[in-house]
């Protein structure tokens, strides 16, 4: 980008670029600037961006809305005072947050594809026990297990005691699951514990879930063991509060030597190039220390069952432009399925791309080290991963696969489904997005 020259000749070559209205080629620019510490330009270029691209255009002005808006982020990053004052820690889980999952979950099938297909990947492995204990990773949900209740209810020779350990961060939604369950339970006449456990995932304690010897164990997990990866440089980018201060105080000696602008270029410059998790390798299974000990630690449990529910994208390298391209490959998938199947109008899309996917795309481009949580991986990943934890693959129902193909049908004829590995990839126009992997310990 520096070989542009001047940031109105760079003004330029934006504008005859962006004949045909084409803001993903600007996007690319603007991150490309960002990545090489291309201040001035990247903010020209943003700028210009905000012009063609908007939360209410089309599929593609909406999601560059949100990549531009991530990059922006990226650059103040570096001031980590304004950074903090626009991105205030939150302290509990709002209604917003819970509630813009429920339209993710009504809008698109994805959610509802992983919940069929683990229910019947749950009642087909425990057809013949009487006791069949889950462990929900991230239990928010009531609709999943009460279409288990449902489907237990009818089973030949009668229903299982039931018992589900819920895992959640908040208190209060593990509240509302229990309610809801419960209740539901007491209408069917269902023989259902409910174990709420309050804690993030990464600090959950196996040893001390009420899983006792004769269980018949199922653990699940939707969309959430990614996020372990993000601890796993954890120690490699962090630095002492000292040696923050020492810090800051040497940016403020230089600031005042140089216009705002050069002094935020070069501090880009020198954090892209001393990125925390820049020297690990996207490729290297050796570089998820914690997800190994958290896996073996379900192993520990001899489950007859895992479900695992993940985003299908390679999203966690360390170099800034291939997860742009990457994660611009995948949001546009997304951004168009919603753009195809749902009203313009849609408050509820609106707040869906806002509050959800904007909020990951701005974590996968603005954050590194600890803070980034947006760590999709591809299923070939997870699949040598859990078999080096000493799992084997569980083949997915049948009777589940021809209920899904007629849920995803009831969508658009754009979501289709192919099977891999004895797993299942869930597509928008034959753009895979999210896999499902059935796994037992193997003894």
């Amino acid at each position: 980008m520096d070989g542009l020259g001047s940031p109105s000749q760079w003004l330029r070559e934006l504008r005859w670029d962006s004949q045909g209205l084409n803001p993903i080629s600007l996007l690319i620019d603007c991150a490309k600037c960002v990545a090489s510490g291309s201040i001035k330009n990247a903010d020209i270029g943003l700028e210009y961006i905000s012009q063609i691209s908007s939360p209410d255009g089309n599929a593609v002005q909406r999601m560059v809305t949100y990549f531009s808006e991530a990059l922006g982020y990226r650059i103040i990053k570096n001031l980590p005072g304004v950074y903090k004052s626009l991105n205030p820690s939150k302290t509990s889980l709002s209604s917003e947050d819970i509630l813009v999952r429920k339209y993710f979950y009504k809008l698109c099938p994805f959610l509802k594809f992983s919940y069929l297909i683990t229910n019947h990947a749950i009642a087909e492995a425990m057809e013949c026990e009487k006791v069949v204990h889950i462990v929900d990773l991230h239990c928010c949900e009531p609709t999943q297990w009460i279409d288990l209740l449902l489907t237990f209810k009818n089973r030949q020779g009668g229903p299982p005691h039931l018992k589900i350990t819920g895992i959640h961060e908040k208190k209060e939604v593990l509240d509302q699951m229990n309610f809801h369950l419960t209740t539901e339970a007491g209408k069917l006449d269902f023989p259902l514990q409910f174990y709420p456990v309050v804690s993030k995932l990464e600090d959950v304690d196996f040893e001390k879930l009420p899983v006792k010897i004769g269980d018949a164990l199922a653990i699940t997990s939707v969309l959430q063991l990614h996020s372990l990866l993000a601890t796993d440089d954890d120690m490699a980018g962090r630095i002492s509060p000292a040696a923050a201060a020492s810090m800051n105080v040497q940016r403020a000696l230089h600031m005042g030597q140089r216009t705002f602008a050069e002094w935020l270029e070069r501090d880009m410059i020198n954090a892209y190039t001393l990125s925390p998790d820049s020297a690990l390798s996207p490729l290297s299974l050796g570089a998820s220390p914690k997800m190994g000990i958290f896996l073996n630690a379900i192993r520990k449990l001899q489950p007859k069952l895992v479900v695992i529910t993940e985003q299908e994208s390679n999203l966690n390298g360390s170099n800034l432009m291939e997860r742009v391209d990457r994660a611009l490959y995948f949001y546009s998938a997304l951004f168009d399925c919603l753009d195809s199947t749902v009203m313009k109008t849609s408050v509820e899309r609106q707040k869906l791309e806002s509050k959800l996917l904007g909020e990951q795309i701005k974590n996968i481009i603005a954050c590194e080290g600890v803070d980034r949580k947006e760590r999709h991986e591809k299923l070939e990943k997870w699949i040598r991963r859990l078999e080096m934890a000493g799992f084997e693959k569980v083949p997915l129902s049948y009777n589940g696969r021809l209920e899904a193909k007629n849920l995803l049908q009831r969508y658009s004829n754009k979501y289709k489904f192919r099977e891999e590995n004895d797993c299942l990839l869930v597509c928008w126009s034959d753009r895979p997005l999210f896999s499902v992997s059935a796994w037992s310990f193997r003894r």
